[in-house]
Formats: structure tokens, sequence, C-alpha cells
């Protein structure tokens, strides 16, 4: 028969082990950076007022030209593409590469909102998008109690 170890949640951190350190970092961004990093997407904060959903987006060194918004169907899609300056230079050596370069893409469903009216801005790495509502003022919410 096998023989039956029991599962410790911490038996790789034990100090007296000689690959604790190896399995602590293994995961971390030294190895796998793009696991790091929300799988390559941006952050996102999506607020609502009374009158309008704002959508604040983080797109740090990409360009305004290289953003393109759409709404369709109640989904608000932000695509955005970094491109790597391709140089074929032999005396660079890098050390670590951390700036991702891509197509990156977020949608969110959004619906009550006047789509001719949408506003977007641009400024400091930080997309802003207005989108106004349709019906104004508070949608009728019911508190849920949990059982």
């Amino acid at each position: 028969m096998f023989d039956m170890m029991p599962f410790r949640r911490n038996s790789f951190n034990r100090k007296d082990d000689f690959f604790a350190p190896f399995f602590q970092h293994f995961f971390d961004d030294d190895f796998f950076p793009m696991m790091s990093s929300m799988n390559g997407n941006f952050r996102v904060d999506l607020k609502e007022t009374d009158d309008n959903y704002i959508v604040e987006a983080d797109l740090p060194g990409i360009q305004k030209e290289n953003i393109d918004i759409d709404y369709t169907n109640n989904y608000l899609t932000i695509n955005a593409k970094r491109n790597e300056e391709i140089i074929e230079d032999k005396k660079e050596n890098y050390v670590r590469r951390e700036r991702h370069y891509g197509e990156f893409r977020r949608s969110f469903y959004i619906d009550n909102v006047d789509e001719n009216n949408i506003d977007a801005s641009f400024k400091n790495g930080v997309l802003k998008i207005v989108l106004p509502k349709l019906n104004k003022g508070k949608t009728n919410r019911r508190k849920i109690d949990i059982r």
C-alpha cells in the first residue's frame, strides 16, 4: 500500500527546507511576468453618478492615436495598442525587461446610456469616458437579505 502524507499548507515555507526559497518565489514575476500583470490587461475604475457612468482606465505609455473606444449593443469596449520599437542594437544588454507590448482589450456591459453624447478624454496616461444616462437619477433598487 501507499503511505499517506498529510498535506500541510505551509509545507513549502519551512525554514529548514533547502528548496523553500525556490517554491516560494517560483510564480513571482521573476519567472512569469505576464501572470503577475493581470494577463496583460489594464486597470479600470467604473463609477456611477445620478446622471452618468464614468470609466477611468490607466493606459500609461500608450499614445492617444492607439486607443479605440466602441459602444455597441450596450457593451463598451476599449482597445489599446502599445508598440515595441524594433531596433536592432547589439550594445543594449538588458538584465530585465518588464514593460509589456501588444494589444489590450476590456469590455463592460453598461445599459441605459445615451449613445450620442458619450465623451472621452485622455490626459497623463488616464483615459476618462463619460457615458450619460438616458433615464436620469437613481434606478429602483432594493436590498436583498441574505438567509
